[in-house]
């Protein structure tokens, strides 16, 4: 059961998980009790319900101890990372990212937004190139990139990065 927990999770986030449960495990034996579980997962930026903390602390505690050794800890936070990426909404994300650019909301990225969001990446860029980047997004010519258009962008760039 942990092998394959461990196989759905990046070497990063495994990091993360075995600092997060080293620094509850006081006394180092490779367990933590269930009230720890719950200051384990905010610390990683989860907030679970009462409820659903209940239920996890059910399903993990495969031997029924009342301590979670690593192991099960592993295979909670595996899968609970399954469910936030089922979760997650492509088009959702793509929004967000288009409200990282649109800095002034007003449906469109202008040349000064993708120019202050590229100086903020450590991009330096100069006029033309910014001039460059908008018109290759920009599909009805008015000067500015709207939503469409850079989904249509960002597609065209996964694709692009696929094939190298």
């Amino acid at each position: 059961m942990a092998a394959g927990a461990a196989a759905a999770i990046s070497s990063e986030q495994m990091s993360e998980f075995r600092e997060a449960f080293a620094f509850f495990d006081k006394d180092g034996d490779g367990c933590i009790t269930a009230e720890e579980l719950s200051t384990v997962i905010r610390s990683l930026g989860q907030t679970p319900t009462p409820e659903e903390l209940r239920d996890m602390v059910r399903d993990v505690d495969a031997d029924g101890n009342g301590t979670i050794e690593f192991a099960e800890f592993l295979a909670l936070m595996s899968r609970k990372a399954d469910a936030d990426a089922d979760a997650s909404d492509p088009e959702e994300e793509l929004r967000e990212a288009f409200r990282v650019f649109d800095k002034d909301r007003d449906g469109h990225i202008s040349k000064a937004e993708l120019r202050h969001v590229m100086i903020s990446l450590g991009e330096k860029l100069t006029d033309e190139e910014v001039e460059e980047m908008i018109q290759e997004a920009d599909l009805d010519g008015d000067g500015l990139v709207n939503f469409d258009e850079f989904v249509r962008m960002m597609m065209l760039s996964e694709s692009d990065q696929q094939q190298h």
